[in-house]
């Protein structure tokens, strides 16, 4: 199935409902950063927060930035997912790699650790930037962005998120966000409802495992509710905005001294996107030109 987002409501409006699948765009990860088990699990279920984070943001422009700081080996990661569908993201120690936990699944929380904070920015396009900050509740991500949502946002939110990664990579990897808007906030027995029926899921990629699709796992929670999915399709994708020029640019930075230094000892330079993983290389020639201009500036 190709990695998508998809949106419903139900309880006469007062549920919304976003679901995304996200198992292309998390291989297109682990490939470029070269990710432990652990580490894909733990970056693809961040990659789908994000997503679902996002979904609700209206400008094309959107974006929301997932920093996450721990005190496990992995030691933490970042997100960054734009609400027109694309994503990317890093974690600070791809290599690490952990025993299943005694759920005998992926261990991302003794990985990310339990003790340290979720950041969040979210970046509307203009003017400055909402952030705010949480301790992390389990490390495993999406009760921490969970424990977000209904203590930074006030909004009640049910969120499941996860990733099934095998020797020949990721199979299934997703995740469903459910939020009580404001005019139904109020109502305690539907927000008890709505954390009784995700309580009572196996988890999402079960789900997928077993072929269901967005919608189907919808129905089967929301289905007795007045459940309306929109029929509209949004299609995601791994995709970061880093280029040659964008790197020439920062070089340009160091000033004149630091690239002379750098000319005469490396002849060259390269740097590599922390986000996806792609080399530049910068030749002798490049690095003199930008000397060049950055003395005819000034």
């Amino acid at each position: 199935m190709a990695d998508q987002l998809i949106r419903a409501t139900a309880a006469d409006g007062g549920i919304r409902a976003v679901g995304v699948i996200s198992t292309q765009l998390t291989e297109d990860a682990r490939q470029r950063h070269h990710l432990s088990y652990v580490a894909t699990a733990a970056l693809g279920r961040a990659m789908s927060s994000g997503l679902l984070l996002a979904s609700n943001m209206k400008q094309q422009e959107s974006r929301v930035n997932l920093r996450i700081k721990g005190n496990g080996p992995m030691r933490g990661l970042l997100v960054d997912a734009g609400v027109d569908g694309t994503v990317r993201g890093y974690v600070d120690n791809p290599s690490i790699e952990l025993p299943p936990n005694e759920q005998g699944k992926l261990d991302v929380g003794g990985a990310i650790g339990r003790d340290g904070y979720l950041y969040v920015v979210r970046d509307v396009g203009y003017g400055y930037p909402y952030s705010s900050t949480v301790k992390l509740v389990s490390g495993e991500i999406g009760e921490d962005v969970a424990h977000y949502l209904s203590n930074s946002e006030q909004t009640p939110s049910a969120l499941l998120v996860g990733v099934f990664v095998g020797p020949e990579g990721v199979t299934a990897s997703g995740g469903i966000l459910l939020q009580v808007l404001p005019q139904a906030s109020h109502d305690e027995q539907l927000v008890r409802l709505l954390d009784s029926r995700v309580g009572q899921l196996s988890g999402f990629t079960p789900l997928m495992r077993q072929g269901k699709t967005l919608s189907e796992i919808f129905e089967e929670i929301l289905g007795d509710m007045g459940l309306q999915i929109f029929p509209d399709v949004q299609m995601l994708r791994f995709y970061c905005g880093c280029t040659f020029e964008r790197m020439m640019n920062a070089l340009k930075l160091l000033g004149v001294t630091e690239l002379e230094d750098m000319i005469e000892k490396d002849d060259g330079a390269e740097a590599t996107c922390h986000f996806c993983g792609q080399v530049y290389q910068a030749s002798r020639e490049e690095l003199e030109k930008l000397v060049e201009q950055l003395k005819v500036e000034g």
